[in-house]
């Protein structure tokens, strides 16, 4: 019997913290963040952090565990969810996964593994001096297929798939491998609203971490950590703007629209991600039944055996 994992995805900015509490009030959960940034201890109003408030007593996992000076990847993710799954589960408790990173979601609840491969220094620093284009090109030659799923734009991951089919792997091969099957028995939500009010909602949001201090947060990071920008964690949306600012390249404002206009791209990204690599559940949260829907079919899949795939 599989065991059950409830999963609660989307946009960023589309309600879903909300929605795990009250969903962990009512079926005694404890959530698992599924947020790339927020293990980062420090990077707090930048990346919409819960805060002990907000929590409400839930029990809050992958949280604040990792320092900005560290690398946290996927494969970091799937280990330790998949041990946070099970000791849940042992509890009598519902594992819920909440956040917005795909990638980590999806290595968590399906069958993927991943290989331990040796790394080539020369390639690594060869790649490093090619463009986004060039990266591209090259990948198309030697991996055609992983172009289908890496934006021309995402160099990390570029770089990444090229090393791997330098060293014999082919990223596209080590996917078709996998036999892409759920290993519990998933309830996976999708949340969503209307894109006007989406981005409404993400400029609302920004202009609220302004106030609470994100700039300070910032400042206070790079005056602390002098390599703060080349930190994995600095890559991300919200972080990564202010670089020009400190370069003396851009004002705060210009930073702020920059930090909206890319957060706004972003989400829709991540919502069409969602809707091509998994099997969702949307919840318009517009309508006035959607929390009570939700509820109820939350109930309706937990009164089911662990033995299908919800999905």
């Amino acid at each position: 019997m599989k065991r059950k994992v409830l999963v609660i995805a989307g946009a960023t900015a589309v309600g879903k913290t909300s929605c795990s509490i009250a969903i962990a009030k009512q079926f005694s959960g404890e959530i698992i963040n599924g947020d790339a940034l927020q293990v980062y201890r420090g990077l707090n109003i930048g990346t919409a952090k819960i805060t002990a408030a907000e929590m409400d007593s839930i029990p809050h996992h992958l949280i604040d565990t990792h320092t900005i000076e560290e690398s946290y990847h996927v494969k970091s993710f799937q280990e330790e969810g998949r041990e946070l799954i099970e000791a849940i589960t042992n509890r009598g408790h519902l594992p819920i996964v909440c956040g917005g990173t795909g990638l980590y979601i999806k290595s968590l609840l399906y069958d993927y593994t991943f290989s331990d491969q040796a790394k080539d220094e020369d390639f690594i620093i060869f790649l490093g001096t090619l463009s986004n284009a060039q990266l591209f090109a090259l990948l198309k030659q030697v991996d055609h297929k992983a172009c289908e799923t890496i934006h021309p734009h995402n160099r990390k991951r570029m770089i990444r798939a090229l090393e791997m089919a330098h060293l014999g792997d082919k990223k596209s091969d080590i996917i078709d491998r996998q036999e892409h099957k759920l290993c519990y028995d998933a309830y996976l939500i999708g949340l969503t609203i209307p894109r006007d009010q989406l981005h409404q909602r993400i400029e609302q949001r920004f202009a609220l971490m302004m106030k609470q201090g994100l700039f300070e947060e910032v400042e206070g990071l790079v005056k602390s950590d002098p390599n703060i920008w080349e930190r994995q964690c600095f890559q991300a949306i919200g972080y990564k703007e202010w670089s020009d600012y400190f370069n003396g390249k851009a004002t705060i404002a210009q930073c702020g629209e920059q930090i909206i206009k890319n957060t706004k791209r972003f989400a829709k990204r991540q919502d069409t991600w969602f809707r091509n690599q998994l099997p969702m559940h949307w919840y318009d949260t517009q309508t006035d039944d959607w929390q009570k829907r939700i509820m109820s079919d939350v109930e309706q899949w937990l009164q089911t055996k662990g033995d299908g795939n919800h999905g």
